[in-house]
């Protein structure tokens, strides 16, 4: 099963298992988002790349909702989600397409991720970034929050260990669990800092991690 047919057999459940699944939940999205949005002014035009159900453009909604919003997925009934959630809302538009292949026509200043990246193989992850960069303007900023390695395997498994601990008892079912363990199947991480120096060799000038914990990291990069 590839990576569109996993997200569209969860798309339902996708948000209420969410929080089960990631036990830094609120400071991952919410906290990480509202530090960004003290330090830079109002997008004109934020691309959310994988947006699935449009989880991550609702913390950057709550910040700026002048902004204009363009989700990226390529699960339809995952965005059929989104659609819903927004309904109503007229500066938010979708996509249904592979990022790698292409990125949104749309002038954008803005580019965000969420739990997506982590899916492509490094050439990948690198071919990506350097097309964000050549389409972002002097000052636009990438952000992505996804699920990374620690640049130890003795680490990574302390990681690994961690998170299975925290699904115990979080109210997840046994099918849950197990279309995690085939969405793992998926996965293909890499650290913090093999991220930034990805980043950094697309002519990123300022790559950091502004928050971790764990599994779980939120890098910012500024053209």
């Amino acid at each position: 099963m590839n990576i569109r047919q996993q997200f569209n057999l969860i798309a339902d459940e996708y948000d209420v298992n969410r929080k089960r699944f990631i036990p830094c939940f609120d400071d991952f999205y919410d906290g990480a988002t509202s530090f960004i949005a003290k330090n830079i002014n109002k997008p004109n035009t934020v691309i959310d790349l994988g947006a699935g159900t449009g989880l991550l453009t609702k913390f950057w909604y709550n910040n700026f909702p002048d902004s204009k919003y363009v989700l990226v997925d390529i699960a339809e009934e995952m965005l059929e989600v989104a659609k819903k959630r927004f309904v109503g809302i007229d500066n938010i538009s979708y996509r249904i397409t592979d990022y790698i292949s292409s990125l949104p026509s749309d002038d954008f200043d803005t580019v965000i991720s969420a739990l997506s990246i982590h899916h492509l193989e490094d050439e990948d992850k690198v071919k990506l970034f350097s097309m964000i960069y050549d389409r972002l303007p002097k000052g636009g900023i990438f952000v992505n929050y996804d699920q990374f390695n620690a640049d130890s395997a003795v680490m990574s498994s302390w990681f690994d260990s961690c998170w299975v601990s925290s699904l115990k008892g979080s109210g997840l079912s046994d099918k849950d669990i197990m279309l995690w363990k085939e969405r793992r199947k998926l996965d293909r991480e890499c650290s913090i800092r093999q991220e930034i120096e990805m980043l950094s060799s697309c002519g990123f000038g300022a790559a950091e991690c502004i928050y971790a914990n764990c599994k779980f990291a939120v890098v910012a990069a500024i053209k």
